[in-house]
Protein backbone atom coordinates (compact mmCIF):
# COMPACT_ATOMS: atom_id res chain seq x y z
CA UNK A 1 0.00 0.00 0.00
CA UNK A 2 1.34 3.50 -0.92
CA UNK A 3 0.67 5.93 1.78
CA UNK A 4 2.64 8.69 0.32
CA UNK A 5 -0.22 10.69 -1.15
CA UNK A 6 -2.28 10.21 1.95
CA UNK A 7 0.52 11.25 4.20
CA UNK A 8 0.95 14.44 1.84
CA UNK A 9 -2.57 15.44 2.46
CA UNK A 10 -2.41 15.02 6.18
CA UNK A 11 0.37 17.26 6.01
CA UNK A 12 1.87 15.48 9.43
CA UNK A 13 4.64 12.75 9.40
CA UNK A 14 3.21 9.29 11.07
CA UNK A 15 5.18 6.37 10.60
CA UNK A 16 3.90 4.35 7.46
CA UNK A 17 3.14 0.67 9.74
CA UNK A 18 1.00 2.62 12.26
CA UNK A 19 -0.75 4.60 9.50
CA UNK A 20 -1.08 1.42 8.28
CA UNK A 21 -2.72 -0.22 10.88
CA UNK A 22 -4.72 3.02 11.56
CA UNK A 23 -6.43 1.72 8.11
CA UNK A 24 -6.78 -2.15 8.94
CA UNK A 25 -10.48 -3.18 9.72
CA UNK A 26 -10.93 -5.80 11.85
CA UNK A 27 -12.58 -7.49 9.20
CA UNK A 28 -9.69 -7.69 7.25
CA UNK A 29 -7.86 -8.29 10.31
CA UNK A 30 -9.96 -11.73 10.60
CA UNK A 31 -9.05 -12.73 6.97
CA UNK A 32 -5.61 -12.89 8.05
CA UNK A 33 -4.91 -14.49 10.79
CA UNK A 34 -6.30 -11.76 13.29
CA UNK A 35 -3.49 -9.38 12.61
CA UNK A 36 -3.56 -6.61 14.78
CA UNK A 37 -6.17 -4.09 13.35
CA UNK A 38 -7.00 -0.11 13.83
CA UNK A 39 -9.44 -0.09 17.05
CA UNK A 40 -6.88 0.53 19.82
CA UNK A 41 -5.73 3.41 17.74
CA UNK A 42 -9.46 4.47 17.07
CA UNK A 43 -9.61 4.55 20.66
CA UNK A 44 -6.89 7.11 21.74
CA UNK A 45 -7.84 8.58 18.75
CA UNK A 46 -11.50 8.78 19.78
CA UNK A 47 -10.12 10.61 23.64
CA UNK A 48 -7.61 12.73 21.82
CA UNK A 49 -10.02 14.47 19.48
CA UNK A 50 -12.80 14.66 22.78
CA UNK A 51 -10.39 16.75 24.49
CA UNK A 52 -9.34 18.98 21.96
CA UNK A 53 -12.52 19.79 20.43
CA UNK A 54 -13.68 20.51 23.97
CA UNK A 55 -10.47 22.89 25.00
CA UNK A 56 -11.49 24.60 21.72
CA UNK A 57 -15.12 25.05 22.16
CA UNK A 58 -14.37 26.68 25.76
CA UNK A 59 -12.07 29.11 24.92
CA UNK A 60 -13.87 30.55 21.59
CA UNK A 61 -17.48 29.83 22.29
CA UNK A 62 -19.16 32.02 25.42
CA UNK A 63 -22.34 29.10 26.10
CA UNK A 64 -23.87 27.23 28.93
CA UNK A 65 -22.79 23.56 29.06
CA UNK A 66 -25.67 21.87 27.62
CA UNK A 67 -24.86 23.53 24.43
CA UNK A 68 -21.28 23.52 24.32
CA UNK A 69 -22.12 19.74 24.60
CA UNK A 70 -24.49 19.58 21.66
CA UNK A 71 -22.09 21.25 19.54
CA UNK A 72 -19.26 18.69 20.41
CA UNK A 73 -21.04 15.47 20.27
CA UNK A 74 -21.78 16.86 16.95
CA UNK A 75 -18.06 17.93 15.85
CA UNK A 76 -17.33 14.74 16.81
CA UNK A 77 -20.21 12.38 15.63
CA UNK A 78 -19.54 9.78 13.09
CA UNK A 79 -21.51 11.65 10.45
CA UNK A 80 -19.30 14.71 11.01
CA UNK A 81 -15.74 12.79 10.93
CA UNK A 82 -17.26 11.13 7.30
CA UNK A 83 -17.33 13.75 5.70
CA UNK A 84 -13.47 14.67 6.57
CA UNK A 85 -12.79 11.21 5.98
CA UNK A 86 -14.20 11.56 2.66
CA UNK A 87 -12.42 14.30 1.85
CA UNK A 88 -9.59 12.57 2.48
CA UNK A 89 -9.98 9.82 0.29
CA UNK A 90 -9.74 7.44 3.29
CA UNK A 91 -11.75 4.84 2.04
CA UNK A 92 -9.28 4.35 -0.70
CA UNK A 93 -6.90 3.20 1.83
CA UNK A 94 -8.93 0.97 4.15
CA UNK A 95 -7.82 -2.64 4.66
CA UNK A 96 -11.11 -4.67 4.52
CA UNK A 97 -12.27 -7.93 4.42
CA UNK A 98 -14.24 -9.79 1.85
CA UNK A 99 -17.52 -8.67 3.55
CA UNK A 100 -16.97 -5.38 3.87
CA UNK A 101 -15.74 -4.80 0.29
CA UNK A 102 -19.27 -6.30 -0.88
CA UNK A 103 -20.89 -4.11 0.66
CA UNK A 104 -19.09 -0.72 -0.03
CA UNK A 105 -17.27 -0.59 3.21
CA UNK A 106 -15.05 2.15 1.74
CA UNK A 107 -17.79 4.35 1.98
CA UNK A 108 -19.87 3.53 4.92
CA UNK A 109 -19.48 6.61 7.74
CA UNK A 110 -18.91 4.69 10.49
CA UNK A 111 -16.05 3.02 8.66
CA UNK A 112 -14.67 5.94 7.34
CA UNK A 113 -15.03 7.80 10.94
CA UNK A 114 -13.45 4.71 12.76
CA UNK A 115 -10.61 5.42 10.30
CA UNK A 116 -9.90 9.18 10.73
CA UNK A 117 -10.16 8.59 14.60
CA UNK A 118 -7.54 5.39 14.27
CA UNK A 119 -5.16 8.17 12.51
CA UNK A 120 -5.60 10.65 15.19
CA UNK A 121 -4.57 8.08 17.19
CA UNK A 122 -1.57 7.13 15.08
CA UNK A 123 -0.20 10.53 14.58
CA UNK A 124 0.01 10.83 18.43
CA UNK A 125 2.06 6.98 19.20
CA UNK A 126 3.96 8.36 15.92
CA UNK A 127 4.70 12.65 16.60
CA UNK A 128 3.11 13.61 19.82
CA UNK A 129 0.20 15.61 20.86
CA UNK A 130 0.96 18.36 19.01
CA UNK A 131 0.72 16.07 15.57
CA UNK A 132 -2.56 15.03 16.60
CA UNK A 133 -3.87 18.36 17.62
CA UNK A 134 -2.43 19.98 14.56
CA UNK A 135 -4.73 17.66 12.47
CA UNK A 136 -8.09 18.25 14.47
CA UNK A 137 -7.25 21.87 14.10
CA UNK A 138 -7.14 21.62 10.35
CA UNK A 139 -9.75 19.18 9.51
CA UNK A 140 -12.50 19.19 11.95
CA UNK A 141 -12.21 22.59 13.41
CA UNK A 142 -13.34 24.00 10.36
CA UNK A 143 -16.46 22.40 11.23
CA UNK A 144 -16.89 25.19 14.11
CA UNK A 145 -17.42 28.13 11.55
CA UNK A 146 -21.38 27.62 11.95
CA UNK A 147 -22.09 26.36 15.33
CA UNK A 148 -25.49 27.30 15.07
CA UNK A 149 -26.01 24.21 12.32
CA UNK A 150 -23.91 22.23 14.40
CA UNK A 151 -26.41 22.49 17.34
CA UNK A 152 -29.36 21.58 15.14
CA UNK A 153 -27.61 18.25 13.77
CA UNK A 154 -26.32 17.36 17.33
CA UNK A 155 -29.26 14.87 17.72
CA UNK A 156 -30.70 14.04 14.95
CA UNK A 157 -33.37 11.87 16.31
CA UNK A 158 -34.56 14.58 18.62
CA UNK A 159 -34.49 16.48 15.60
CA UNK A 160 -36.51 14.46 13.31
CA UNK A 161 -38.93 13.72 15.81
CA UNK A 162 -39.64 17.30 16.60
CA UNK A 163 -40.06 18.09 12.67
CA UNK A 164 -42.36 15.54 12.20
CA UNK A 165 -44.66 16.44 14.96
CA UNK A 166 -44.89 20.22 14.13
CA UNK A 167 -45.68 19.24 10.70
CA UNK A 168 -48.53 16.71 12.67
CA UNK A 169 -47.49 13.69 11.07
CA UNK A 170 -47.25 11.65 14.40
CA UNK A 171 -44.24 10.14 15.53
CA UNK A 172 -41.18 8.11 14.60
CA UNK A 173 -40.68 4.52 15.19
CA UNK A 174 -37.88 2.80 15.05
CA UNK A 175 -37.68 -1.49 14.15
CA UNK A 176 -34.25 -2.41 14.66
CA UNK A 177 -32.79 -6.09 14.54
CA UNK A 178 -29.39 -6.90 14.18
CA UNK A 179 -27.24 -9.96 12.71
CA UNK A 180 -23.82 -11.04 13.74
CA UNK A 181 -22.17 -12.65 17.11
CA UNK A 182 -21.95 -10.09 20.24
CA UNK A 183 -19.15 -9.29 19.56
CA UNK A 184 -18.83 -8.06 16.35
CA UNK A 185 -22.82 -7.44 15.83
CA UNK A 186 -24.41 -5.07 12.48
CA UNK A 187 -27.64 -3.64 13.56
CA UNK A 188 -30.27 -2.45 10.93
CA UNK A 189 -32.73 0.05 11.84
CA UNK A 190 -35.75 0.72 9.44
CA UNK A 191 -37.92 4.40 10.37
CA UNK A 192 -41.26 4.13 10.09
CA UNK A 193 -43.96 7.45 10.26
CA UNK A 194 -47.62 6.15 10.58
CA UNK A 195 -46.91 2.75 9.26
CA UNK A 196 -44.79 4.01 6.09
CA UNK A 197 -40.88 3.33 6.37
CA UNK A 198 -39.10 6.23 5.51
CA UNK A 199 -35.84 5.39 5.44
CA UNK A 200 -32.98 2.36 6.76
CA UNK A 201 -29.95 2.76 8.67
CA UNK A 202 -26.69 0.56 9.42
CA UNK A 203 -24.69 1.02 12.56
CA UNK A 204 -22.09 -1.17 15.31
CA UNK A 205 -24.84 -0.13 17.74
CA UNK A 206 -28.02 0.32 17.98
CA UNK A 207 -27.99 3.69 18.43
CA UNK A 208 -26.12 4.65 15.36
CA UNK A 209 -28.29 2.52 13.13
CA UNK A 210 -31.23 4.61 14.39
CA UNK A 211 -29.41 7.85 14.12
CA UNK A 212 -28.51 6.74 10.44
CA UNK A 213 -31.86 6.13 9.57
CA UNK A 214 -32.95 9.56 11.42
CA UNK A 215 -30.48 11.33 9.21
CA UNK A 216 -31.37 9.95 6.13
CA UNK A 217 -34.91 11.18 6.58
CA UNK A 218 -33.78 14.20 8.29
CA UNK A 219 -32.43 14.84 4.50
CA UNK A 220 -35.22 13.71 2.54
CA UNK A 221 -37.30 15.92 4.73
CA UNK A 222 -35.15 19.27 3.70
CA UNK A 223 -35.25 18.30 0.05
CA UNK A 224 -39.36 18.52 0.11
CA UNK A 225 -39.73 21.41 1.91
CA UNK A 226 -38.58 23.61 -1.76
CA UNK A 227 -41.42 21.48 -3.24
CA UNK A 228 -44.09 21.96 -0.90
CA UNK A 229 -43.33 25.61 -0.58
CA UNK A 230 -44.07 25.47 -4.61
CA UNK A 231 -47.16 24.12 -4.76
CA UNK A 232 -48.50 26.47 -2.24
CA UNK A 233 -47.98 29.83 -4.93
CA UNK A 234 -49.51 28.21 -7.88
Amino acid sequence: MNLDELGAKLGVEIDRELLQLALTHRSYSYEHGNIPNNERLEFLGDSVLGFVVTSHIYETLNLPEGEMTKIKNAVVSARALAVIAGALGIGDYLLLGKGELATDGRNKPNLLADGFEAILGAAYVSAGFDAARSLVEKFVFPLLDNPDDLRANSDPKTTLQERIQALGKGTPVYKTTFDGPDHDRTYYSTLLINGEEISHGVGRTKKTAETAAAVTALDALVDAVPAKKKRKRR
